[in-house]
């Protein structure tokens, strides 16, 4: 399995200094492809799309960051993941990138009975195409993936009503927990995230080729 790095809860702000740095090992080839793994304090993450929901006057810390997409929360009871992958020995398509991604969340929530997937126009990880289970964005700097996504396990669903996340009404966000009507930990999700994580991206090989494009945003929402 490509490692796993498991931060517990973490200040977002120190995530994304310690985020931006090992996109800097691992396009040196200093590591290989990682996924981090980690919970958040409350906290509003704006993407390049910018803010149109009010993320400002939520009340929450608010960080505007180089991933695709505009506002998401994250907090605790959610499971965030950032995969660390460098995209040149996979073609450099960030589609399937994102795509695969997309699955890990899926696999992570079938164990629950929850069927979910990804709907045309509609960014993030949806239930029967109505309700938001996991918020997904990314940046790609020189090839290589940074943000990730933001799978709702059991989180305090009403702070996405204090603003539209990803452009959405808060009232489409739904969690696990809200799904299956009883409480769920990270604990309870993590080794079906493990799974889907080595399923998807074991044997991604290390090397590199030169590459000089600039950072970009990928996959909004």
């Amino acid at each position: 399995m490509p490692p796993v790095v498991d931060w517990g809860r973490r200040d977002y702000a120190a995530s994304l200094d310690e985020m931006r740095e090992l996109v800097r090992a691992r396009r040196a080839g200093r590591i290989p492809d990682t996924l981090l793994l980690v919970e958040h304090p409350p906290v509003v993450t704006v993407g390049v799309e910018g803010d149109d929901g009010g993320a400002t006057a939520s009340g929450l810390p608010v960080f505007s960051v180089e991933r695709g997409g505009r506002a998401t929360y994250h907090g605790p009871g959610q499971q965030v993941g950032y995969p660390i992958v460098d995209l040149d020995p996979r073609d450099r398509d960030v589609r399937r990138f994102v795509r695969d991604v997309e699955s890990i969340v899926v696999g992570a929530v079938e164990p629950f009975g929850i069927r979910a997937g990804h709907v045309t126009g509609r960014p993030g990880v949806w239930v029967d195409g109505e309700r938001k289970i996991a918020s997904v964005g990314f940046a790609v700097d020189h090839w290589i993936t940074f943000h990730g996504f933001a799978l709702n396990v059991d989180p305090d669903l009403s702070a996405f009503d204090r603003f539209h996340p990803c452009g959405f009404a808060g009232s489409v966000m739904t969690s696990i927990a809200r799904e299956v009507g009883r409480p769920v930990s990270i604990a309870d999700v993590r080794p079906a995230i493990l799974a889907a994580w080595a399923e998807r991206f074991e044997g991604t090989a290390p090397g590199r080729r030169a590459a000089s494009e600039a950072t970009a945003a990928a996959a909004p929402g």
